[in-house]
């Protein structure tokens, strides 16, 4: 995975969440879990490293579904 910069934690409200498990479907339910809280730029895809892991950028200043 790339880095995670300091402009994608610049302002307050903004973070980064990482989700390490072991099956797609793990990673991915927590996923749907983020994005019914609050705004997210959410990964599509996962990577191997090892186990599965899962990237997601939140905006906890902007509803869900925004």
């Amino acid at each position: 995975m790339r880095e995670i910069l300091d402009t994608h934690v610049a302002e307050p409200g903004l973070a980064v969440v990482e989700v390490a498990a072991a099956d797609d479907e793990t990673a991915l339910a927590v996923r749907e879990l983020l994005a019914a809280w609050c705004a997210i730029a959410p990964a599509h895809r996962t990577t191997r490293e090892p186990g599965v892991r899962l990237r997601c950028f939140l905006d906890l200043r902007q509803e869900a579904g925004s």
